[in-house]
């Protein structure tokens, strides 16, 4: 298959992840990843900046899902139920790109910088939602309050989801882990 065929990114991603399991993240170069997909350290470059960023490059979408989803909510819904919304929109991303989450989740624990990074995304998404919340009209702490104790419900259920049995639901764990939230809140 050629360098400019279709689906170089996803060609690019694939090889990545395979790449990651059988030799360690470490242990893979630009080079290799390129070679396995059929493609040059060039085209790597043309979709991502280093290869750490192969196991982020769905941060932007799924915040876009999370942000849009809060910004929809009726104007009377609570600040934390409309981040619940926004944490739904996510799940529902989740069910669609199959046991990736699980893979991806190996290898970013099996390495602290990786660790470093999935922490500054997070923190990206508390910040999206608080602003999002802000621009809805609630006034900080609140905004900044609700937008952090819901990636603190995210990260809890998506480690359940991703370590616990193929085929739970994402959305009954996130549920779960909020009404865990609230109650030790009460």
């Amino acid at each position: 298959m050629g360098r400019w065929a279709p689906g170089a990114q996803g060609r690019l991603e694939e090889a990545a992840m395979e790449l990651f399991e059988e030799r360690g993240f470490e242990n893979t170069t630009v080079a290799d990843i390129a070679e396995r997909a059929g493609l040059t350290k060039r085209t790597f470059f043309r979709y991502f900046p280093d290869k750490r960023e192969v196991l982020f490059s769905g941060t932007e979408p799924l915040k876009g899902k999370f942000v849009e989803a809060i910004v929809a909510a009726s104007a009377d819904t609570a600040p934390l139920d409309a981040i619940a919304l926004g944490l739904d929109a996510m799940a529902d991303l989740f069910t669609t790109i199959g046991d990736r989450p699980r893979k991806r989740q190996a290898i970013i624990g099996a390495n602290p910088e990786l660790q470093e990074r999935e922490l500054v995304k997070m923190i990206a998404f508390a910040a999206a939602g608080a602003e999002a919340l802000r621009d809805r009209g609630v006034a900080e702490p609140a905004a900044s309050l609700a937008a952090e104790a819901g990636i603190a419900v995210l990260r809890i259920a998506f480690e359940q989801w991703v370590t616990g049995p193929k085929g739970q639901d994402m959305k009954k764990l996130l549920h779960d882990s909020l009404a865990e939230l609230k109650a030790v809140a009460a």
